[in-house]
């Protein structure tokens, strides 16, 4: 799963089209063809506080481990072991195409300069496949 299940999601990844949690083992279950992709196309989610920043939550911009691998050791690891072999799951909602999983494989394809990357394109008509609950919108 991208991020917990929890109350706290910032309105921000609400609104781009994380209106849903899933789970990841669902995911990788889901039939799909590999393609590649142009990375540009997904470049926005490193703008979205994702991650977490030692015990924050969602504070952490991709783009910031990017820009400033040594301030942000933890997930700059985590982003180097990214195993580049297997595809990113994304999925089209509400306009744009978002990452299921695979967010921390795009950022090191970024970091080493790749212009695409191989994604499997799970269809929105799988949500009900995927889906553990609905985040709820305050």
């Amino acid at each position: 799963m991208l991020f917990m299940p929890r109350s706290d999601v910032p309105s921000i990844i609400k609104k781009v089209g994380f209106d849903f949690y899933w789970s990841n083992s669902k995911v990788w279950k889901v039939k799909a063809p590999v393609t590649k992709m142009p990375i540009q196309k997904l470049e926005f989610m490193f703008t979205l506080p994702l991650w977490n920043n030692g015990n924050k939550r969602y504070a952490l911009l991709p783009s910031e481990v990017i820009e400033h691998p040594e301030k942000h050791r933890t997930e700059y690891k985590r982003v180097i072991k990214a195993d580049l072999r297997y595809p990113i799951d994304i999925m089209f909602n509400k306009g744009r195409w978002l990452i299921l999983d695979g967010l921390h494989r795009l950022v090191k394809a970024k970091v080493l300069g790749y212009k695409t990357v191989k994604v499997r394109k799970i269809p929105y008509s799988k949500t009900k496949e995927i889906v553990t609950r609905p985040i709820k919108h305050h």
